[in-house]
């Protein structure tokens, strides 16, 4: 089991089986015509079996997306317009009705095996629904889109994927946009058994790229243009993974004298695997991002970037939270034996927000039709009110560890300057959220207070690669938030409080943050591509909706 501890973190770039190994794919350098030529669509429909609270239900689940016809070795091969159409029976939506839920919302993580000359490898599929109305009678529909990790693979033969289990989190609202009791439902759903055999949704020849004859039994088609030279043909079709993951291309890291090239020779062989460039939290050319220097790290010191997307109900739209740095002091992990019989690994740490040295995150604007027609543009900053807290609580139970993270921190939101329509609005230096942004607290008793709660789930199998969220490797974190009345907005004896308030205030504000790798900060010699030659994270997460 990968532990909490820094020494101990999984990465996202291990992956399973002997055959299978980590390289880094450049694929933002694919040509667009790559892409576009070949596509092959997928459409499959398959009988799911769903683990609900009240017990096991049948469901419907449609997977689409579009898929490259064939590729070449060492060529990324992409899924794209990927959605998951989820349909449970009426018998869910009743449960949703008797918890007084008018819409739900809904998160996807749907495990794909990728195959290829007996070499295999999970990843996932994550994708978020828009809201959805419950229905007063028959089965509850939800779609969710979302971009997914592009793959790659160092030697020819059919890429196979396959349609395995689905985890779905139910985020129902009563039709003031409150939460219901609960909060959040998850779901857990497998293939029935009708589904056997029907499981593929598509097969991708992989060529060297040195002719366009496919592999044995598969279809004729045009061939794509390769979008990397082939890899030497001198490298072994046999060769084992490296033991540990590359650097990303371009830069140095502690231990190594330099990247290792994509298209080399050392990479040809091996089998599919994610191409890092597009991991979720990772990226082949890293992004700017504002510095993240831990002045007195220790042992136990973490940093990482984060990012996401936040709901502004009331303005019917989305307020991108920028790049923000994290420092975070890990605390000492404890054995749990609890009188159910199981097993947990508890840890709880501490951190802030870091910004030119402030607890804040850096400013960013957004842009809004306040009251449905008028475009306002604001400048904002959250900033930190009280300690950041990280409980982490992972259930042992071998060989599937489950985790269970759950962030807390109160933040103010405060408003530098707004312009209605063009037109600058004087708010004043001092206008600002009344109280911290608010959201449900599972544990009121233990943590009072306004402050923000953000729930991570993941799983961490013995000896592969962390998924959904942990702390050291990052992922996403999801929570509601209530955005207070504001205060103090307004100069020369305008008050500018009221029309604030009753422009953005209220409850039901949806919120998708996404982690990236922790970087290790104490450390004598960081793991590779965690950490920049200063000790700042090198991983810098894209946002996701």
């Amino acid at each position: 089991m990968r532990g909490q501890r820094a020494a101990q973190r999984p990465t996202r770039a291990r992956t399973r089986g002997a055959a299978i190994a980590a390289l880094v794919a450049l694929a933002p350098l694919l040509p667009a015509a790559a892409v576009a030529l070949g596509s092959h669509e997928v459409d499959t429909r398959l009988p799911y079996l769903c683990t609900l609270p009240s017990g096991p239900q049948t469901a419907t689940v449609r997977i689409r997306a579009t898929v490259p016809d064939r590729a070449t070795v060492g060529e990324t091969i992409e899924a794209t317009d990927v959605s998951t159409t989820l349909e449970l029976p009426a018998a869910v939506a009743a449960e949703l009705t008797a918890l007084e839920a008018a819409t739900v919302r809904a998160e996807t993580t749907l495990t794909v095996g990728v195959g290829q000359n007996g070499a295999r490898t999970d990843v996932t599929w994550r994708g978020t629904a828009r809201p959805a109305a419950v229905p007063a009678e028959g089965p509850l529909t939800l779609t969710s889109t979302g971009d997914v990790p592009a793959l790659t693979t160092g030697t020819a033969g059919d890429l196979t994927l396959d349609a395995g289990a689905l985890a779905v989190g139910l985020a129902p609202s009563k039709a003031d946009g409150t939460p219901t009791g609960p909060a959040s439902l998850s779901v857990s759903c497998v293939p029935g058994p009708d589904a056997e055999g029907r499981t593929l949704l598509a097969g991708i020849p992989v060529t060297t790229g040195s002719t366009g004859t496919p592999s044995p039994g598969t279809p004729s088609a045009p061939p794509t243009a390769p979008s990397s030279p082939p890899p030497s043909s001198s490298a072994s079709a046999s060769a084992g993974p490296s033991g540990q993951p590359s650097a990303p291309a371009g830069r140095e890291t502690a231990g190594t004298t330099g990247a290792r090239d994509p298209g080399s020779a050392t990479d040809a062989g091996r089998g599919p695997r994610v191409a890092t460039g597009h991991a979720p939290g990772a990226t082949a050319d890293r992004p700017k991002a504002p510095p993240c220097v831990t002045e007195k790290p220790t042992s136990t010191s973490l940093s990482a970037y984060i990012t996401g997307y936040s709901n502004v109900r009331k303005l019917d739209g989305a307020s991108l939270i920028p790049v923000s740095c994290v420092q975070l002091e890990q605390g000492e992990p404890v054995i749990d034996f609890r009188p159910d019989g199981t097993l947990h690994l508890l840890q709880k740490s501490e951190g802030s927000l870091l910004y030119q040295g402030r607890k804040q995150s850096p400013p960013f604007r957004s842009t809004f039709l306040t009251f449905g027609f008028a475009p306002t543009t604001a400048t904002l900053v959250l900033e930190q009110a009280g300690p950041l807290t990280v409980e982490s609580d992972v259930l042992l139970v071998f060989p599937d560890n489950i985790a269970e993270t759950y962030v807390r921190v109160p933040l103010v939101l405060r408003v530098l300057d707004v312009e209605v329509n063009g037109t600058p609005l004087a708010v004043g230096p001092d206008c600002r959220t009344a109280t911290p942004l608010s959201s449900p607290e599972p544990q009121p008793a233990k943590y009072p207070g306004d402050h923000l709660v953000l729930l991570g789930k993941g799983q961490l199998l013995n000896g592969t690669d962390a998924t959904g969220y942990v702390l050291t490797s990052g992922g996403p974190l999801t929570g509601e938030v209530t955005i207070p009345a504001f205060k103090g907005c307004g100069v020369a004896g305008e008050n500018l409080d009221r029309l604030l308030t009753a422009s953005i205030s209220g409850p039901g504000n949806h919120i998708r943050q996404i982690q990236g790798q922790t970087c290790a900060v104490g450390v004598e010699v960081p793991t590779e591509g965690q950490c920049t030659a200063d000790r700042q994270p090198y991983v810098v997460p894209r946002p996701e909706r």
